[in-house]
């Protein structure tokens, strides 16, 4: 059987935990960051986990090799 090919547009914005979840960084924070508030600069900071179990399906076929 042939290799799968990865997406790579995904394999940038999207990374595997070790109990294989998918975490991304949240959208938002590159430009227009003074109107927005520091306590929200400081939330967009962190990685979050996608809960989504449609999406994270779909997103794990396009990663096939985490």
């Amino acid at each position: 059987m042939g290799k799968l090919k990865t997406k790579k547009g995904v394999a940038k914005r999207f990374k595997l935990t070790k109990k294989k979840k998918i975490k991304y960084s949240c959208g938002g924070k590159s430009h227009l960051a003074s109107s927005k508030k520091g306590k929200r600069i400081r939330k967009l900071r962190k990685r979050d986990v996608l809960n989504n179990n449609k999406e994270t399906k779909y997103l794990k076929r396009m990663l096939p090799y985490g």
